[in-house]
């Protein structure tokens, strides 16, 4: 009789064991799982995909491309304007390629006037710009009197082939009429411009004011031509 009432209980316990699995393993299946408990994530729901992907420092552009290869951005600033650049050093000409004179006087009212005149000794193609060095000395070597004042000109680039010129303008006030002191100088030396070495040049024009009000001394830039 003992064992009448044990099979009973055994037969009703095993359906309720098997309920049990199912629903565990239902459960697991809905929740996403894997076999050992870990989250699934979808496909293509990554955290790679949640922004677009970017290409180098992820700046936009900011204007046209360029017409050269290999920039970026807008061209740069125009840095060869004549009127305000000096000359190229590959085509300058040097102080040893150039030859200096004095021009014909032109006199003006109550003004002297001369040309600095500039040429080409050399045997290449060189160029010339802005304004000279210039200044008075004595038999010694000894400056006369300030570097001249520069007038307000525009620089221009003077192309000089082998024995062409360029001149540029010595103004002063005539001392006879400014009352300026004055010197008597034994020769000018000139500097090309952009140069170092000076050029002596012989003067045989007189005396030039040196001091005083009305002594001042004024250049121009250079320009084609021999002045005369």
């Amino acid at each position: 009789m003992g064992r009448a009432r044990v099979l009973p209980s055994l037969h009703r316990a095993t359906p309720l064991v098997s309920a049990v699995a199912l629903l565990g393993l239902l459960m697991a299946c809905g929740s996403g799982g894997d076999s050992a408990g870990a989250a699934q994530t979808p496909a293509g729901t990554g955290a790679s995909t949640s922004a677009p992907a970017t290409t180098g420092t992820g700046s936009p552009p900011t204007g046209p491309a360029s017409d050269k290869p290999g920039t970026t951005g807008p061209p740069s600033a125009d840095t060869t304007d004549p009127a305000t650049q000096s000359g190229d050093p590959g085509t300058r000409c040097h102080t040893s390629e150039l030859r200096a004179s004095i021009g014909r006087p032109s006199p003006g009212a109550g003004q002297r006037n001369f040309p600095i005149v500039l040429t080409n000794a050399g045997d290449r193609t060189c160029t010339v710009r802005g304004y000279p060095g210039a200044a008075f000395v004595d038999a010694s070597g000894k400056q006369l009197g300030p570097d001249p004042k520069r007038s307000p000109d525009t620089p221009t680039t003077v192309t000089l082939t082998p024995g062409r010129s360029a001149w540029a303008g010595l103004t002063f006030a005539s001392p006879e009429i400014s009352g300026a002191r004055t010197a008597l100088p034994q020769a000018l030396l000139v500097t090309p411009p952009d140069e170092r070495d000076p050029l002596k040049v012989a003067w045989t024009a007189g005396e030039v004011p040196v001091a005083g009000n009305a002594s001042s001394v004024f250049l121009t830039v250079v320009q084609p031509g021999t002045g005369g």
